[in-house]
């Protein structure tokens, strides 16, 4: 007998009390039926109607957005963004709250990962619950930060550059993305026609003049005759095996950190805001104390930026080894690093290529893993490696946490965390924290 279809719930409206904000970039409301709701474009406290997205009688859950508001919160204000709203842009979560708001609520977020996967309180991980601004961001309510250096725009069937919507593959047209960094905002992208092309990647370095655009062309479209309004490198990603390919200019850009420059090719990694790199570095080396003669370990190092930074202080007599899994990243961070002759860069998985090393100790180990985070694995084998200290960088709260509970069956506990807005008017976080084995008794 054919099962009968589960009646969708998209579109159906319940007025709600905001609950606590949650990982995600929404807050938890309940029906006056206890089902849950993830609401969007809504603050804790408030009372909204809350329109359904996602889901069905059946779910566990119901995505919705906010799509009007009865009793705002103090935090709330007008979005800045014109294309910022219900069923509009999905790029930023939270234009409608206040700047020192929107950290405060990444902060509730962060608290509530350690709390729920690692069972631990800020106390207990030397964090006092702030989230830091990086100097300049800290502006005037209604002003955004014009932070990302890299911006991928999809490119609807018209040819017009935008955003994607929320959850969506659908591409709500911009003439202008606030967020964007100035030298993005230059190219002039969004002002004229991408016909045949599937997304447009922009990317302006940070300390350096290189401007790079990276086509994804839809399959059998010819590339456009690229006119930007600055002089700017064109790349494009093959339809067939997904690789990335010069059309004209330098197949890299040039970034600048820590006093050293780094290239990265092909779009490859590299932080987002222009002050992340020297931001985490800065943080990372603090946090670790770096001495001369240490042997360190930079893990997911992408083009060496960590790695740089170590080498720098544990000198001649020392030696780093990085591990990454992207060919063109190791092949970069093999450049940036040549001036350092004790300095190694395996290619592979970190999970795959570790244990092949035949490394048994380090003194230290820096590891910034994708958002997924380490995983138990990677976690078990770096707490047997007896380093004095590990510096965790995490561009997601809830991997950070539950790999944070992995290292204390290893031994280690967090001695400090510390968060950064790097990401303004999203739910993105990035933080550092650096663990240390614990003491035995006697």
């Amino acid at each position: 007998m054919q099962e009968e279809p589960k009646k969708s719930l998209v579109g159906q409206e319940y007025e709600v009390e905001v609950g606590p904000v949650a990982h995600g970039g929404h807050c938890v409301a309940r029906t006056d039926d206890g089902q849950v709701l993830f609401v969007r474009h809504a603050l804790p406290g408030e009372r909204v109607l809350a329109r359904v997205t996602e889901g069905d009688e059946d779910s566990r859950f119901l995505r919705a957005d906010a799509v009007k508001v009865h009793d705002p919160s103090k935090d709330r204000v007008m979005a800045p963004c014109p294309y910022a709203g219900p069923g509009r842009c999905g790029g930023c979560d939270w234009q409608h709250a206040k700047p020192g708001a929107q950290r405060r609520l990444k902060g509730e977020v962060i608290t509530e990962q350690l709390q729920r996967l690692a069972g631990l309180t800020p106390e207990q991980v030397g964090w006092d619950g702030t989230v830091m601004p990086v100097e300049g961001d800290k502006l005037p309510v209604g002003q955004v930060p014009a932070w990302r250096t890299r911006v991928q725009y999809a490119v609807d069937t018209e040819g017009r550059a935008g955003l994607r919507r929320h959850r969506s593959h659908e591409v709500e047209p911009v003439d202008h993305c606030m967020i964007a960094a100035q030298g993005v905002t230059e190219l002039g992208v969004e002002a004229r026609q991408w016909l045949g092309m599937a997304s447009v990647e922009a990317i302006a370095a940070t300390g350096s003049q290189d401007r790079q655009v990276i086509l994804t062309p839809r399959p059998g479209a010819r590339l456009p005759l690229v006119e930007l309004d600055r002089p700017v490198s064109v790349l494009r990603v093959d339809e067939h095996d997904g690789g990335v390919h010069r059309v004209h200019g330098r197949p890299f850009v040039r970034e600048r950190a820590d006093d050293r420059t780094y290239r990265v090719g092909n779009g490859g990694f590299w932080q987002v805001h222009p002050k992340a790199a020297d931001t985490l570095v800065k943080a990372v080396m603090q946090g670790l104390l770096p001495r001369k003669g240490d042997t360190a370990l930079d893990l997911y190092c992408g083009v060496g930026l960590f790695a740089g930074a170590l080498a720098d202080r544990v000198g001649e007599q020392g030696a780093v080894l990085g591990i990454e899994s992207g060919k063109r990243s190791v092949e970069d961070a093999r450049h940036n690093l040549r001036d350092f002759p004790r300095v190694r860069v395996e290619q592979g998985k970190v999970e795959q290529v570790l244990p092949r090393t035949g490394i048994t100790e380090a003194d230290l180990v820096v590891l910034d893993p994708p958002r997924a985070g380490a995983g138990r694995r990677t976690v078990q084998h770096l707490a047997g490696l007896g380093a004095r200290k590990i510096a965790y960088v995490a561009c997601d709260p809830a991997a950070l946490a539950r790999d944070i509970a992995y290292f204390a069956e290893g031994g280690y506990r967090v001695r400090t965390l510390r968060a950064f807005d790097l990401f303004p008017m999203t739910h993105h976080v990035e933080c550092v924290a650096i663990l240390e084995p614990v003491k035995k008794d006697g």
